[in-house]
């Protein structure tokens, strides 16, 4: 959306910079047994990976290489290539495997708990460093931080949800909160209780966010309907209602850029 890079320089997302997957032939070995020793040419591998990123850092790694450096510590004594390249088929790219729901990351075959845990301790790290990134902090001075973290915490999910970013009168961020979960194309939201929520904050303004699934920020009817009714009860006990994003996959839509408040 051209206006909201104008107004706020949209900050690039995600979390690794993607690269084309390497084509070469999968050689797949079977697992070690207990107490053998790792193949050397897996060792050697594992080694060259992680002397590239140590001295490139993610920019010199693929997505399926990236993953594979995440996949050494939840299995040890196996090539993970294989099961790096079977996510990546499935999922698309590095985000989506990372940010993928356990039960479809258990449909994997190769996929255990293991490797599940360490996926999702990425995905939380991710997100706990851009959060930290914008609590406490003056939010239109950190207007960059505040997208990247939207789009990290919600720009693959998929399923709707709804959050809300509390402000006090200094428009610092006080509190972030998931209001709503849905299904693929709805969330339910009532106005009351987001208000409610904001005066039990003490918040003397709200910046309304959610995501789109299907990747396209384009608001719904139903989406201007509840901001509309949303700003009406704010406004009436004087709680600012400061915009309302729209968070799609690569981008994400302004509700006061576009005046729709």
């Amino acid at each position: 959306m051209s206006q909201t890079r104008r107004d706020f320089a949209e900050a690039q997302l995600p979390f690794f910079d993607p690269d084309p997957l390497d084509r070469d032939e999968v050689q797949i070995v079977p697992a070690a047994t207990a107490g053998a020793r790792l193949p050397s040419y897996i060792k050697d591998h594992r080694k060259r990976l992680r002397d590239r990123f140590m001295t490139g850092g993610a920019a010199a790694l693929p997505d399926y290489e990236m993953l594979e450096l995440v996949l050494f510590r939840a299995i040890p004594r196996q090539d993970v290539k294989p099961l790096a390249r079977r996510l990546m088929d499935r999922f698309g790219d590095f985000n989506r495997v990372v940010t993928a729901a356990p039960g479809q990351l258990a449909r994997v075959e190769g996929v255990g708990d293991a490797v599940i845990c360490e996926l999702k301790i990425v995905e939380a790290a991710a997100q706990r460093l851009a959060r930290a990134r914008v609590m406490q902090r003056h939010v239109i001075s950190s207007w960059d931080a505040v997208l990247d973290y939207c789009h990290t915490v919600m720009a693959h999910r998929d399923t709707e949800q709804f959050r809300i970013l509390f402000l006090d009168r200094k428009n610092t961020l006080i509190a972030d909160e998931e209001q709503a979960r849905g299904t693929v194309d709805h969330v339910p939201v009532y106005p009351r209780e987001v208000v409610k929520r904001a005066l039990e904050l003490n918040a003397s303004a709200l910046i309304l966010v959610h995501n789109h699934p299907s990747g396209d920020p384009t608001p719904s009817d139903s989406d201007i309907q509840i901001t509309g009714q949303i700003e009406m009860a704010a406004q009436a006990l004087g709680i600012t209602l400061h915009d309302h994003l729209i968070i799609g996959k690569s981008r994400e839509l302004s509700f006061r850029a576009e005046g729709l408040i």
